[in-house]
């Protein structure tokens, strides 16, 4: 897989994170939810868990891939 596709699809997966951090959110503040009780509590902290997996160990990597490339396009100059 080349870095350009790799740092797309990490990018994506950081978006995926952090819509269903904000999804998580959204259903702990919404009225709608309440009905549900405890599974509706489970519910958001589950998306804002899996979210949370998502988006930060991804951010890390592409930090350091982003990193890694400035590295050897300055040592190339």
């Amino acid at each position: 897989m080349s870095d350009e596709l790799l740092i797309r699809v990490l990018k994506g997966v950081m978006l995926v994170g952090i819509g269903l951090i904000l999804l998580g959110v959204y259903l702990h503040n919404s009225a709608h939810m309440a009905p549900l009780g405890v599974k509706g509590i489970l519910l958001s902290a589950g998306c804002v868990a899996v979210g949370m997996i998502l988006s930060l160990p991804t951010k890390m990597y592409l930090t350091l891939v982003l990193m890694k490339r400035e590295s050897e396009r300055s040592s190339s100059s």
